[in-house]
């Protein structure tokens, strides 16, 4: 296989690249990717690498003070520099065939750990060197700047969830069961039940703890839970779902795969440096709060209208 058969071969699909992933992250997390193959380095290994890379980073924007705003820019480096991991760490489970439940939930806590990293420090920022904008008034109001890095990240995990189930959903119908990681409840509360706490601790915590965030995913989307069951009763499979039905959804999902990439990382991250940079990190808050709540609201309302198309045209079919 040539290299760039192996590149492609590395990435989930083109339907759910983004431009800035393709052009940037990808082709840098393929070289370490098989730069980590060659030397026996496993996926879960490079995940864990880029959470201490990206909380690092996050922990350097804490430094307000002019004369060291190239720490803030070292920061930034580093945050980069982890995504390129975090990259990596997908690219290497897909070319040495290394997947594993712990390394999915590994994935999707390291972004988590790098974020609780920055808003800390963004909020301690704004508490002891203010900003270009509103001066000090946030170390007068601290419960205010404290409040909104909760409810921004409280925010931040909601739509990075979503975003990562409604992108699998799409894999789901584009590539069938085995190019997806899309998971139920259904699946799985058999599996976490058959496990003894005595037993299988650590692996029983960590299905409990996937169980949760999986419910949660399927509580903010009804319609989507109920194709799921049509399509679960009639067909069992995915590879069993007509192909004209699996290409007529995926034409439908395929305009919200750019906004599930906006609620990722490049576009909060973009929001963040230029709020670092400009010296207004509570502007970084705000643009979690509002902007990519409204983006995530958007995108919920037209998938599950999506979903009860779906529905219709599988009665209708009947």
């Amino acid at each position: 296989m040539s290299l760039i058969d192996e590149y492609k071969a590395s990435l989930k699909s083109m339907d759910t690249e983004e431009h800035i992933d393709l052009y940037f992250y990808r082709p840098l997390g393929f070289l370490w990717a098989k730069l980590f193959a060659w030397l026996g380095v496993t996926p879960n290994v490079v995940t864990i690498i880029s959470i201490f890379l990206g909380v690092a980073g996050g922990c350097l924007l804490y430094y307000g003070q002019p004369e060291l705003a190239w720490v803030n820019w070292v920061g930034m480096l580093l945050i980069v520099w982890a995504n390129t991991y975090d990259s990596a760490d997908g690219q290497l489970a897909r070319l040495t065939k290394q997947y594993s439940r712990l390394g999915r939930i590994l994935d999707g806590l390291s972004g988590d750990f790098w974020f609780v990293a920055i808003c800390v420090a963004l909020v301690l920022r704004e508490v002891d060197f203010g900003d270009a904008l509103l001066g000090s008034f946030f170390r007068e109001h601290q419960w205010m700047i404290w409040t909104m890095a909760v409810v921004s990240g409280i925010s931040h995990a909601k739509q990075a969830a979503s975003a990562d189930y409604y992108r699998q959903f799409h894999l789901y119908f584009l590539k069938g069961e085995q190019g997806s990681e899309l998971d139920s409840t259904v699946q799985l509360r058999p599996q976490f039940e058959a496990m003894s706490w005595s037993k299988d601790f650590w692996s029983k915590l960590t299905a409990w703890g996937y169980l949760g965030y999986t419910a949660q995913q399927e509580a903010f989307s009804p319609s989507m839970q109920r194709l799921r069951a049509i399509l679960r009763e009639r067909y069992g499979t995915a590879e069993a779902i007509p192909m004209e039905f699996r290409q007529w959804f995926r034409q439908q999902s395929l305009p919200l795969m750019k906004y599930t990439n906006m609620l990722s990382f490049n576009t909060r991250t973009i929001a963040m440096f230029i709020s670092v940079i400009i010296n207004v990190p509570w502007l970084y808050f705000a643009f979690e709060i509002v902007v990519l709540n409204l983006m995530l609201v958007y995108m919920t309302l037209r998938h599950e209208a999506i979903c009860r198309r779906a529905i219709a045209r599988l009665s209708a079919s009947e």
